[in-house]
């Protein structure tokens, strides 16, 4: 997020977990669903945005001293 404010991740996801629960209740008014879901759609993109810039930057620590991607597949324990 270079050229972007860089975002609190760990906020921007808490924020979405309330308005997904917001929405879920099915106790709004559609257009403030609406809105509702327009910032949940905001905060997804730059969830997003932070984890790929994140990926990226690991990414460039874990290259070997050859030039070649030292990566290797990541193995939940959610599994």
């Amino acid at each position: 997020m270079s050229t972007q404010q860089t975002i609190d991740l760990e906020k921007a996801l808490s924020d979405l977990e309330e308005l997904v629960e917001e929405l879920e209740s099915g106790d709004l008014p559609l257009e403030k669903a609406m809105k509702k879901f327009e910032e949940g759609i905001k905060l997804t993109r730059n969830c997003q945005s932070a984890l790929k810039d994140a990926e990226q930057k690991v990414e460039v620590l874990l290259k070997s001293a050859g030039g070649e991607e030292a990566l290797e597949d990541f193995e939940s324990d959610d599994d």
